[in-house]
């Protein structure tokens, strides 16, 4: 198997690739993992200018030789460049895995909205430095390679859609062209480093959309690194989803296992 890596958004360090490939070689022998140059590249806050990661992006994606594209890591940037790929995707293009999440989510949500079929939220390279990352790797490998249940996030089941966002992200991307249609499906939601006043915003945003509230369920993974606020907002991450889902009509599901973190698990679209 062959996985292209590219960065629609922030760089990644060499040190990085190097031990996602090596990772990669000893526990999967046979899969090959290439990192795009433009994935060391480095313009303003991003991984190369627009244009630069709109060809990476399509280098991959387009390149039948290439069985899957994962995404290096989030940060900010693929929404800028998300309408243009999109429109210059090939055939070769629907058959590969699309992996990644965070700010992945705008790509991922515009490549499920056009039809692609092996779209997925899950870890990426750069969670290799994170505390117990490897496993992290480990784990999208596994469903990449082997399409593994044990990488999956316990919640998913076969006969049932789901899809899996940012909060920001998806809040962002909602009455854009980037918005796909998930009636019926379980929305998987996780967020990291904004104040909960920031999280209830974005619910009140999302739980609004009609588009969005007839979706199956939605359900909460984990909020990180979540600043103090002052005054105290009061509320509690799951409080204010449950809230959101209660003044919408939208079924409160539970918890997620997902996250900004090692323990992200991998959640396939649809």
């Amino acid at each position: 198997m062959r996985i292209g890596v590219v960065a629609p958004s922030t760089p990644v360090d060499r040190a990085v690739a190097e031990q996602v490939a090596a990772l990669a070689a000893e526990a999967f022998p046979g899969t090959q993992i290439v990192f795009h140059p433009q994935c060391f590249e480095s313009w303003r806050h991003f991984a190369g200018e627009d244009s630069v990661r709109a060809e990476a992006f399509l280098a991959v994606a387009n390149d039948p030789r290439f069985d899957a594209l994962w995404f290096a890591r989030g940060g900010y940037g693929s929404c800028r460049i998300a309408e243009d790929v999109l429109s210059r995707l090939g055939p070769a293009a629907r058959e590969k895995s699309y992996l990644g999440y965070s700010d992945a989510g705008y790509l991922l949500a515009g490549l499920y909205g056009a039809g692609f079929a092996k779209v997925a939220h899950g870890p990426m390279p750069q969670d290799v430095k994170r505390e117990g990352g490897e496993a992290a790797v480990h784990r999208s490998l596994s469903w990449l390679v082997d399409r593994s249940t044990g990488a999956l996030e316990p919640s998913v089941e076969e006969n049932t859609r789901h899809a899996a966002f940012n909060i920001t992200v998806f809040s962002q991307l909602l009455g854009t062209p980037l918005q796909p249609d998930l009636t019926g499906h379980v929305l998987m939601l996780e967020e990291v480093s904004e104040h909960t006043y920031r999280t209830d915003r974005s619910m009140f945003h999302i739980t609004s959309n009609p588009a969005i509230r007839r979706v199956a369920g939605i359900r909460l993974g984990r909020c990180s690194l979540v600043p103090e606020n002052d005054p105290d907002f009061g509320e509690t991450e799951e409080e204010v989803v449950r809230h959101w889902c209660e003044r919408s009509g939208i079924p409160w599901l539970g918890a997620a296992d997902i996250g900004h973190d090692a323990h992200n698990k991998v959640v396939p679209f649809g």
